[in-house]
This record gives structure tokens, C-alpha cells and sequence, in this order.
């Protein structure tokens, strides 16, 4: 059995596959997108030319949130998806808000991350809008984090660009008490402290050169 990632160092989407890999304790190679991200060859094998992607014994497969659910059910234990019909279905659809609505909200901050480039009207709305989308997050958190969900995987490598991302434009972290208490009891975890560990030195390194 041969597990291959397509991926890049500062990825939050190949973050959040990291996390399921090691919490299942699947052993992986990871490589750079063939011809770079977004070349014709890395296309000709992910059409939709994004990361991460999936070389499962020549089984390919793009987006993390398939790539996550295509491992549970491969490698059902530990079950990232478990419990009752209704319980998967929440978890779900907090997964989906978070791909969907609140990650590509902060992904819209990052063409402002450098100084020369930054419009402050544009940060303030971009920000604001941020802020919305979490706030409107917020209520999907279960009422106790328990065992590591796939929902969980992207939450708390989103809620770490946050912290930093706050930081470094001088804002206050608006992640809740809520969601804080939330993300650092997913962080006991030791998938997710292993990655948190090596990704935290790669974000705040790619943030000062920008």
C-alpha cells in the first residue's frame, strides 16, 4: 500500500490532510506538485490543478475534503466521522462552512499581507467580512469537542492563520472563547500538536518574507 501527497509546506488544506494521515497513523510520502502548483503537468493529473491531491496505488484523487472522506472510509479507524446519522451530518456541514465560506475569507486577506500592496480600506472590509463569516461559523461547534472529527483538521490550522494573520496586521484575535476552547482541546490531540508544531515556524516564516 502506497500513499503519495501532492502538497506544499504552507498549505492549509495540505495542513488539514497531515492531521487525518496522522491521526489515522498512515504512513505517506509527500512530493511537490509535479512542474510546480498550477503548471500543465501538475494538471494533466489534477485537472483542477489544486492541493492537495491523492496517489493511492494509482487511485488520484484532488480536494481535501474527498481525499479526508475517501481515507475514513478506507481507513476506518479511528472513525473521523462517527456516530449517528444526524451527528455525521453536522459534522459535515461545519466542515463545508469552513471550506467553503470562512477559509476562503481569510484566503482573501493574503493578497494584503504585504505592506506595498496593502489597501486599508480594502483590509478593513476584508477583515470585516472575516469576522462575519466566523461569527456565522460559530453556533455549527458542537457542544464539547471529544474525539478528532474531519471537521475539526481544517478548523484549527484556519484558526492558527487567524491568530497570526491578527497579529500581523494589528488587529484583536476575534476567534470566540467558544471556538478558542474549542481548537485547544482539538490541539491536545497529537496528530494535531505534531502539525501544529512543524506548521506554526512555516507560517510565520512565510508571513515576514511576504
Amino acid at each position: 500500500m502506497m500513499l503519495t501527497i501532492y502538497a506544499v509546506p504552507i498549505s492549509l488544506y495540505c495542513a488539514k490532510l497531515r492531521i487525518v494521515l496522522r491521526h489515522k497513523q498512515l504512513e505517506w510520502t509527500e512530493v511537490p506538485p509535479p512542474g510546480g502548483y498550477g503548471s500543465k503537468e501538475y494538471k494533466a493529473l489534477v485537472p483542477a490543478g489544486s492541493l492537495p491531491a491523492l496517489d493511492h496505488d494509482g487511485f488520484l484523487i484532488g480536494d481535501s475534503e474527498a481525499i479526508a472522506e475517501y481515507l475514513n472510509e478506507t481507513f476506518p479507524i479511528p472513525d473521523m466521522l462517527d456516530g449517528s446519522a444526524q451527528k455525521r451530518a453536522k459534522i459535515r456541514e461545519l466542515s463545508r462552512f469552513h471550506d467553503t465560506r470562512w477559509e476562503p475569507s481569510v484566503r482573501a486577506l493574503f493578497p494584503l499581507i504585504a505592506t506595498a500592496n496593502r489597501d486599508e480600506v480594502t483590509l478593513q472590509q476584508n477583515w470585516a467580512a472575516m469576522v462575519n463569516r466566523l461569527e456565522q461559523m460559530t453556533p455549527l461547534l458542537p457542544d464539547h469537542a471529544g474525539d478528532l472529527t474531519l471537521a475539526d483538521c481544517g478548523l484549527v490550522i484556519t484558526g492558527l492563520w487567524v491568530k497570526e494573520l491578527a497579529a500581523h496586521f494589528g488587529f484583536t484575535n476575534p476567534v470566540s472563547n467558544l471556538l478558542c476552547a474549542h481548537l485547544d482541546q482539538v490541539s491536545a490531540h497529537q496528530a494535531v500538536a505534531i502539525e501544529l508544531a512543524d506548521y506554526r515556524p512555516k507560517l510565520n516564516s512565510w508571513l515576514n518574507a511576504q
